[in-house]
């Protein structure tokens, strides 16, 4: 770079070395910003938390009354190791809680429709 490139240059001499912004100020800046981007998240991952464990919820208790109609109840799972794959699991429970397998829901459930 020179004085050519940036007239506006000309002529200046920094006065000293130390940086335009001291160790707390940075740090400061840091710890806004990592707390606004946690805030701008976190809502998002929530709701979609949400949202999905409703509706895990909601398609076993359809499946459940379809196709093991003597359960007693049903419950939905987030599995990463399950026999089916990683994602939502559906169960149905009988009386004395013991749980029988009976769809998988996948990573994101969606709506009840027919089993294969």
């Amino acid at each position: 770079m020179t004085f050519d490139e940036h007239p506006e240059l000309v002529g200046y001499e920094p006065e000293d070395e130390r940086p335009l912004r001291g160790r707390r100020a940075m740090i400061a800046t840091r710890i806004v910003v990592v707390v606004g981007l946690v805030a701008l998240v976190l809502p998002g991952v929530l709701v979609t938390i949400s949202i999905a464990t409703e509706t895990a919820t909601q398609t076993c208790a359809v499946y459940v009354g379809r196709y093991e109609p003597d359960a007693r109840s049903s419950s939905a799972r987030f599995e990463l190791f399950a026999p089916a794959g990683p994602g939502w699991q559906c169960y149905a429970l009988n009386t004395e809680g013991d749980a029988t397998f009976v769809a998988p829901l996948g990573l994101i459930p969606s709506t009840p429709h027919a089993l294969p």
